[in-house]
């Protein structure tokens, strides 16, 4: 079993000590720095009321991403398996008349 790692992360003017393993690290300070510069930027462009609702902008703006890629990845495969049903069909007729 791997020895945990206690790291601190800074989101939004706020401290947050967390135990990890320590193959979680690179992503969860990837994941912070994101959210930093993306409130940043809400910040900057928007007049907003507090960090409640820079961090519900960012939660919204990642959380939507997320669901885009998955409704792309479903029409891709969608699009995959009319085109691999396509092709059965004509390798089944070069097949039936040979």
């Amino acid at each position: 079993m791997s020895e945990k790692l206690k790291i601190k992360l800074s989101i939004a003017d706020r401290v947050y000590p967390l135990t990890i393993d320590p193959s979680q690290e690179e992503g969860l300070r990837k994941a912070a720095k994101n959210i930093e510069q993306l409130a940043k930027k809400f910040e900057q462009n928007y007049a907003v009321r507090d960090k409640q609702d820079v961090l519900a902008m960012c939660a919204l703006q990642f959380a939507s991403k997320i669901e885009q890629k998955g409704i792309e990845r479903t029409n891709g495969t969608l699009e995959a398996e009319e085109r691999l049903k396509a092709l059965t069909e004509l390798v089944n007729l070069q097949l039936a008349s040979k």
